[in-house]
């Protein structure tokens, strides 16, 4: 069985499918022009050579940075992206669920790594919670965007100005991995639980079935269900499924899970590449993203359903496209062992689903990085080439870069707070396995996991 959905957001087309070989690519186009408002990259420089942990730590430390000093200053939360000028001069105000909370999840490591401090943590933690508090919701969901300085939501297109569930899923997937570590007995982090609890909870994903045996991405108080598309494997859902199982007050059946999202057992496709086997997903796996954004939270290590072992399929997607950069098959300039990852991310040309069937010559710097627990030497090999040697081309205020092309000598001088996010996290995963230990760690995300059958 074949499903194909799509959506029209402002010129962009997002297909979501179990077998075929598009990905979602989920984000408002971004068009970069001559008069971007980005930053100015400066004079090359020596680099300073450094060990392998502290170069991590300099990575972790610069990109949290993004979610820290760059924060929107009203919400606390995080900004869509860099540049003034996008989104009709609106960019300095929109903030993101999804990105946002990639960026809280990683306030756990930004702590332990002395980055921030506990306290300063919790002040921040207070000030995202009072806006989640104060924005309005959709049955218990949040919108892909809001603005930062009033608290209204910002609609991502037309018919998407309500509650967006695999936004709100990424975003409770941060949130809940804060709730694990700020267990202090304190009046502060009590609260701070408390709140969490009470957002979390208060996520209809049932509402999002329409009674049916899937969950709907959308729902608009305009436009109902309209934009009608269903969340179904294998794409960067997965997390969406397993929270809708874990919730304690709305959630779904088991049968939501095995006829929506794995399509009744269509979702496995037992691809292989390169003499990588994949359980799952598209040709060529689809871009990375698929196997950073759920497993920010979810552990793939022991991970295991009727449908996949998630180490394997993980391993096997990043290896496959490290060895489709080294092969290079469209002869590229700069594509090899120290220049690979293709992802989700802006180009010369927009916003793109960057993948090996969706080659346009970009590199993306998070889709090597955050592949670091499934490829570290390969990850490293990358990591060391794009602070070393492309330097100050691809390397600013707030770590790497979005993307580049050396095929089209094409620079990007801004972030994307999606693609910044997981930098943080899954080097953290790979160096400690804080945030999987903490999100495993609870005990709601035990009681989904084991209703839908996995082993962990």
């Amino acid at each position: 069985m074949k499903y194909s959905g799509l959506v029209l957001s402002l010129g962009l087309f997002i297909v979501v499918s179990c077998s075929n070989n598009d990905g979602p690519g989920y984000q408002e186009p971004y068009i970069p022009g001559t008069d971007d408002v980005g930053e100015t990259p400066p004079p090359d420089e020596e680099v300073e050579t450094l060990t392998d942990d502290e170069l991590l730590d300099l990575v972790q430390e610069k990109t949290f940075g993004y979610f820290w000093d760059f924060a929107e200053p009203n919400s606390g939360m995080a900004r869509e992206r860099s540049q003034d000028d996008a989104y009709g001069g609106d960019s300095p105000n929109i903030v993101t669920m999804g990105g946002s909370g990639f960026g809280i999840a990683s306030f756990p490591a930004a702590v332990e790594r002395g980055f921030i401090s506990r306290a300063d943590a919790v002040n921040r933690l207070e000030k995202i919670l009072d806006f989640l508090e104060s924005v309005p919701t959709y049955h218990g969901v949040y919108s892909h965007w809001y603005m930062g300085n009033t608290a209204q939501t910002r609609p991502f297109s037309t018919k998407d100005d309500g509650g967006d569930l695999v936004e709100t899923a990424f975003l409770m997937e941060g949130l809940l991995i804060n709730r694990q570590f700020f267990d202090d007995a304190g009046d502060q982090e009590s609260g701070i639980r408390d709140r969490i609890t009470a957002i979390w909870e208060a996520v209809e994903w049932d509402w999002h079935t329409k009674g049916e045996n899937v969950l709907y991405w959308h729902w608009s108080p305009t436009y109902n269900f309209e934009i009608n598309l269903p969340i179904k494997g294998w794409n960067e859902s997965l997390i969406v499924y397993v929270l809708a199982a874990s919730s304690p007050t709305h959630p779904i059946t088991k049968e939501v899970y095995t006829e929506g999202w794995a399509s009744s057992g269509s979702i496995v496709t037992n691809r292989s590449h390169y003499g990588f086997n994949m359980p799952l997903g598209p040709n060529y796996g689809g871009p990375l993203f698929f196997s950073h954004y759920s497993f920010i939270g979810l552990d793939p290590r022991n991970l295991s359903d009727q449908y996949a072992n998630y180490w394997q399929q993980n391993t096997a997607h990043a290896m496959i496209n490290y060895t489709y950069s080294v092969n290079n098959p469209k002869n590229y300039a700069g594509y090899g062992e120290d220049t690979w990852g293709l992802t989700a991310s802006d180009s010369h040309e927009g916003y793109a689903a960057h993948s090996p069937t969706n080659d346009l010559g970009v590199i993306t710097p998070t889709a090597a990085l955050s592949s670091f627990p499934y490829t570290p030497d390969e990850s490293m090999t990358a990591l060391r080439h794009f602070y070393e040697d492309l330097g100050s081309k691809i390397w600013g205020t707030y770590g790497f870069y979005d993307a580049f092309s050396e095929e089209h000598n094409w620079y990007s001088n801004g972030y994307l707070a999606i693609d910044q996010g997981p930098i943080v996290g899954m080097i953290e995963n790979y160096r400690t396995q804080l945030l999987w230990n903490l999100f495993m760690a609870d005990e709601d995300v035990q009681g989904g996991l084991d209703k839908l059958g996995f082993t962990y």
